[in-house]
C-alpha cells in the first residue's frame, strides 16, 4: 500500500480511540449511563450505529461469495440470519421490549416470570446464553479481521497477530467509553463505510458494461426466479467447481430452502431480539416509539451501501477475476476477489479509505458486541448475585474487567475456529435454534412461566449442538442444508421441552403477570390475564393490534427486499428491474406510512 492509504487507515484509528476516551467522562456515570447511554440517545443515531455494527467484515465476505455464485438470488439467501427481522422489530416488538425499562435481556425476565426459582433459572440461561453467542461472535470477528488484514495490510503478520493487535486498540476506546463512546465512534465509521461503498459502486459501472457481465455469468444469474426444486443455474461452461460450492452450500434444492428460510426465519424474527447489541440499541432507545424507529432506520441506511460495495466487488471479479478463479479448480477462494479489485481499481487515497471502511465495520461489530456482553456479567451476575448495594464506581469498573474478559475469550476461541463460515453456522444454527420457542412462547402465552423458560432454553441449545455429532460427524454443524433438516425436530424438542415443564409447574402469580400485561401490552393468548386487568380497571384496552401487525410484517418483508435488490440492479445496469423495486419500495412506503407510522403510540 501507499504511505497516503497506510496514513489514512490509522488516521481513522486514531480518531476512534481519541472518540472513545473522550467519551469516558459520560460512559462513567453509573451503569444505565455506560450500557445504555443513559436513554438520551434520539433514535436515528442509535439506527446508524446499529447499521454500522451490522456492516461486518465476515459477513460482507460471506455475502460477496453468494452474490458472485447465485447472482440475484443471492439476495435472499441473508434471510437465514434472518436479516427480516428488523421488520419485526418495527413493527411492534421493539416496542414490547422497550416498554419494561431494563438495562438488559436476563433483567426483563424478572418483568415476566418474577423473581421466584423459575424466574431465577430463565435468568440464569439467557445469560449463559448472551455470554456464549458473544464470545461465538467475537470469535467470528476475529476470524474475519485476521484473515482481511493478512491479505490488505502490508506488514508480514500472521492473520491471527493481526487480529489481537487491532482488537486490542480498538479495546481502548470500548472498554473506557462504554455505549457514549461505541455510538459516537460507530456512526463515524458508518460515514467512513458508506463513502467507500459508494466508490466501489461506481468504480465497478465505469469499469464494465451489461454486455461484459453477461458473457461471464449463466443463464439466469440476472434473474430472481428460481425452481421448486432447482436453482436454474448451470456454470458448468464457466466455471465448473461452482457448481460444486452450490451443492456444498446446500442449495440445489433451492426452493425448498428457501421455504425453510422463510418459515425458520419468521419464528426466529417473533422470538424478538436475541441478547446482544441490537437488544441493547432498542433498549437504549429515549422511549417505545423511538426503540420502533430506530429499527426502521437500520433497514432504511444499511442495505443500498452494503450492497453497492458487495455488488461492486462481485461484478469486477467476475469480469476481470473469472480464468484466475477458474484456474483455482476445486479450491475456490472467494475472498481474493476482494484484493483483486483493490489492488487492480481502487487509486490511491481511496484504497486507504475503502480499507478504513472495511476496518470499522468489524471495530463497529466488535464494539457493540463487546459492550452487550459485558452488561450481562456486570448487571446479571455481579449486580444481582455478588454485590447488589456496591456503589457506581465498583460497577463501572466491573463493567471495564467484564470487557477484558470477553475480549480475551474470544481471541482465544477465534485462534480456534476453523472459519468464518463455520463460526457463522454455529452461531445462527446451533445458538439461535435453541432461543427460539421459549421466547416466542415468552411474549405471547400468558401460561408459560419461567420453568417452562429454563427447560426450553436448555433442550433447544443442547439439541441444536448435539444433533451433528449423532450423525457422528461433528462438521456437518456448520451445513446450511443439515441444519435448515433438522431445524424441526429442534424446534419440537424445545417446545415440547417449554409446554412441558410449563404444564407441570404451576403459573406466576397474578400480579406479576398482571404487571407485565399492563406494561408491555402484548397482544396473543393472554384472555386470562385481560380479564383480570379489566376487573381491576375497567378503562383498560387491550391490544387489538394483531392482524395490522401481521399484515405491516409482510408488506415490510418486501419493503426492506428492495433496499438490497436496488443496488444490486443499479451495478448490473438491470434498469428495469431497478425501476420495478423502486416503484414496489414506492407503495410498500406509502402503505406503512398510513398503516404502521401513523399508529405508532407516543407511551
Amino acid at each position: 500500500m501507499n504511505l497516503i492509504d497506510i496514513g489514512i487507515i490509522i488516521g481513522c484509528f486514531v480518531i476512534v480511540v481519541i472518540i472513545g476516551t473522550i467519551m469516558k467522562k459520560w460512559a462513567s456515570k453509573d451503569m444505565r449511563a455506560y450500557f445504555l447511554g443513559g436513554n438520551k440517545v434520539p433514535f436515528y443515531l442509535l439506527g446508524l450505529a446499529n447499521a454500522s455494527g451490522m456492516f461486518d467484515v465476515a459477513g460482507t465476505m460471506l455475502i460477496v461469495a453468494w452474490i458472485f455464485v447465485y447472482g440475484l438470488k443471492g439476495a435472499f439467501i441473508p434471510w437465514i440470519w434472518p436479516i427480516f427481522n428488523q421488520v419485526f422489530l418495527m413493527i411492534y416488538l421493539s416496542v414490547w421490549l422497550r416498554r419494561s425499562g431494563v438495562v438488559t435481556g436476563a433483567e426483563w425476565i424478572k418483568t415476566r416470570f418474577g423473581h421466584g426459582l423459575g424466574s431465577k433459572l430463565s435468568d440464569i440461561s439467557v445469560v449463559i446464553f448472551a455470554i456464549i453467542s458473544t464470545i461465538g461472535f467475537l470469535a467470528y470477528a476475529f476470524q474475519g479481521i485476521g484473515k482481511f488484514s493478512q491479505i490488505f495490510l502490508p506488514w508480514q503478520l500472521s492473520a491471527d497477530m493481526y487480529a489481537i493487535i487491532i482488537m486490542g486498540l480498538a479495546s481502548i476506546y470500548i472498554i473506557a467509553g462504554g455505549m457514549f463512546g461505541v455510538l459516537v465512534t460507530d456512526l463515524f465509521q458508518f460515514f467512513i463505510l458508506a463513502i467507500a461503498s459508494i466508490a466501489i459502486g461506481c468504480i465497478a459501472i465505469t469499469h464494465t458494461s451489461p454486455a461484459a457481465i453477461q458473457a461471464v455469468v449463466p443463464q439466469g444469474w440476472l434473474s430472481l426466479k428460481f425452481g421448486w426444486t432447482s436453482l436454474n443455474l448451470d456454470w458448468s461452461n464457466l466455471i465448473p467447481a461452482v457448481n460444486s460450492r452450490i451443492a456444498t452450500d446446500g442449495f440445489s434444492l433451492f426452493g425448498i430452502v428457501f421455504m425453510m428460510m422463510l418459515f425458520k426465519g419468521s419464528l426466529v424474527s417473533a422470538a424478538g431480539p436475541a441478547p446482544n447489541y441490537d437488544m441493547q440499541r432498542i433498549l437504549s432507545a429515549r422511549n417505545p416509539k423511538e426503540a420502533s424507529l430506530m429499527s426502521w432506520v437500520v433497514s432504511l441506511v444499511l442495505y443500498f451501501p452494503r450492497y453497492l460495495l458487495v455488488t461492486g466487488i462481485c461484478v469486477l471479479g467476475l469480469v476481470f477475476f473469472g480464468p484466475q478463479i477458474k484456474a483455482m479448480g476445486s479450491s475456490i477462494d472467494f475472498e481474493q476477489i476482494l484484493p483483486y479489485v483493490i489492488h487492480n481499481f481502487v487509486p490511491v487515497g481511496v484504497v486507504g479509505l475503502i480499507l478504513a471502511g472495511l476496518i470499522a465495520a468489524f471495530m463497529s461489530t466488535y464494539s457493540g458486541t463487546v459492550n452487550c456482553g459485558a452488561s450481562y456479567i456486570a448487571n446479571d451476575i455481579y449486580k444481582r448475585y455478588i454485590n447488589p448495594k456496591a456503589s457506581d464506581r465498583k460497577y463501572i469498573l466491573i463493567s471495564y474487567l467484564s470487557s477484558f474478559v470477553l475480549i480475551i475469550l474470544g481471541i482465544i476461541f477465534g485462534m480456534l475456529g476453523k472459519s468464518i463460515y463455520q463460526i457463522t453456522m454455529w452461531i445462527v444454527s446451533g445458538l439461535w435454534g435453541g432461543y427460539m420457542a421459549p421466547n416466542i412462547l415468552k411474549w405471547y402465552w400468558w401460561r408459560f412461566n419461567g420453568y417452562g423458560y429454563f427447560w426450553g432454553m436448555v433442550s433447544g441449545m443442547a439439541a441444536a449442538l448435539l444433533f451433528p455429532l449423532a450423525f457422528g460427524n461433528p462438521d456437518v454443524l456448520f451445513g446450511i442444508q443439515f441444519n435448515l433438516a433438522v431445524f424441526p425436530f429442534i424446534l419440537i424438542i424445545s417446545t415440547a421441552a417449554s409446554i412441558i415443564a410449563t404444564l407441570l409447574t404451576g403459573p406466576e402469580k397474578d400480579e406479576v403477570l398482571m404487571d407485565f400485561y399492563k406494561k408491555v401490552r402484548p397482544w396473543g393468548l393472554w384472555r386470562p390475564v385481560y380479564e383480570k386487568v379489566k376487573k381491576e380497571n375497567p378503562d383498560f384496552e387491550r391490544n387489538k393490534n394483531f392482524k395490522r401487525d401481521m399484515v405491516n410484517v409482510v408488506v415490510g418483508i418486501g419493503w426492506q427486499i428492495n433496499f438490497v435488490l436496488i443496488p444490486i440492479y443499479l451495478v448490473l445496469r438491470q434498469f428495469n428491474g431497478m425501476f420495478i423495486s423502486l416503484g414496489v419500495l414506492a407503495v410498500t412506503s406509502i402503505f406503512l406510512k398510513f398503516n404502521w407510522y401513523d399508529n405508532l403510540e407516543e407511551d
